[in-house]
Formats: structure tokens, C-alpha cells, sequence
């Protein structure tokens, strides 16, 4: 399946606009998948579902007519795990304009695996301001976290996706959750 994937993402990138159409069916259950499940762990009453997420994001990827050149399906799903994270991102800033205040929790970055779409929306904004900061200084971590993250995928999937080995991939897990959960904490902390 790699080698039709990538063989796809060929024809997308030389202008065959039909070979979208093939793309989604091959990606469509494992992406899919990967937001069902941690969206079953979501209070009922989030207006984001699995299925609109995957579709929001695949438009967002194959949908325009700027079509982007992928390296292959470890770059499609880097730019995948990128384009979820800027739904849930818009997302929580809409509804972050709509209730203004509310009381501020302190969240920690686990081993969610899964595109998840907080309820506290805040967290989710400190996050990405986070995220922004971590890229400034080491952007090949903030992939790690969008896929692991956003996109949900494992350890394993991440390092074939990236290119590095699984042990490289636990390592800058470790740090990048770490250097996140301080600076959230910091500004948590400046805002008190």
C-alpha cells in the first residue's frame, strides 16, 4: 500500500487531479481510524467529528488547486498531521471568541495519541503558541508532536513517516513533551 500511496502522491504532485479521488479511499480507514478513537474519549456535544477533521484535512491537502509536492507518504502525513493541527487550532480559537473567560485547568501532554480536540480550548491555544516557539528552535520535534499528537500516529508509524528510527522518535517525544509542558506551565504561571 506505501508504494501506491506514493505512486499516487506522484500523479497529484504532476496534475492528474482524478488521483485524489484514488488517494482517499487508501488513507481514508487509517486516518480515520486514528481520530475515532480518541474522539470516543471527547464529551458528546463537540461540533468536531472524526470524519470532518479527516475530510477538512484532506481538502486542505489535495482539494485546492495549489497542489503541493509530497515526498512520499511520510511527508503527505507530516502535512497531514500539520493541516489537523490548524482545524483544531481554528477551531478552539472560534469557540474561544464565542465564551471569552472561563477558569483555566492545568492540562499535561500524555501519550495522546490521537487528534483530540480538548475541551478546554485555552489549552489547546497555549499549545500552538507552544508549538510556535518549540519550532523556532527545533522544528523537527514539533513534527514529532503533530503526528504523534494530531495525527495519532505510534512510535512506529511516526519514525517510518519521518524517516529516523523509532528510538530517535521515543527520545525527542520525551523532550518535546517535556519543553512543552514547562512552557505552558510558564505562561500559565505569568498570567496568574
Amino acid at each position: 500500500m506505501n508504494n501506491e500511496v506514493t505512486r499516487i502522491l506522484n500523479a497529484i504532485e504532476n496534475g492528474d487531479k482524478l488521483a485524489a479521488q484514488e488517494l482517499l479511499p487508501l488513507i481514508y480507514d487509517e486516518l480515520r481510524r486514528l481520530a475515532t478513537s480518541k474522539m470516543r474519549q471527547e464529551k458528546s456535544g463537540n461540533t468536531l467529528q472524526p470524519t470532518a477533521l479527516v475530510h477538512e484535512a484532506f481538502m486542505r491537502l489535495v482539494g485546492s488547486e495549489d497542489w503541493q509536492k509530497w515526498d512520499g507518504r511520510g511527508h503527505f502525513f507530516a502535512a497531514a498531521a500539520e493541516a489537523m493541527r490548524r482545524i483544531l487550532i481554528e477551531q478552539a480559537r472560534r469557540r474561544n471568541a464565542e465564551k471569552r473567560g472561563g477558569g483555566m485547568n492545568r492540562v499535561v501532554i500524555d501519550d495522546i495519541d490521537v487528534a483530540a480536540v480538548p475541551e478546554n480550548s485555552e489549552y489547546l491555544l497555549d499549545l500552538d503558541a507552544a508549538l510556535i516557539k518549540l519550532a523556532a528552535v527545533e522544528p523537527e520535534l514539533v513534527k514529532i508532536v503533530e503526528l504523534r499528537y494530531f495525527t495519532g500516529l505510534s512510535v512506529e508509524q511516526t519514525a517510518s513517516a519521518m524517516g529516523i528510527s523509532e528510538r530517535t522518535v521515543k527520545r525527542h517525544w520525551a523532550y518535546a513533551r517535556a519543553w512543552l509542558q514547562r512552557e505552558i506551565a510558564e505562561s500559565a504561571d505569568k498570567l496568574s
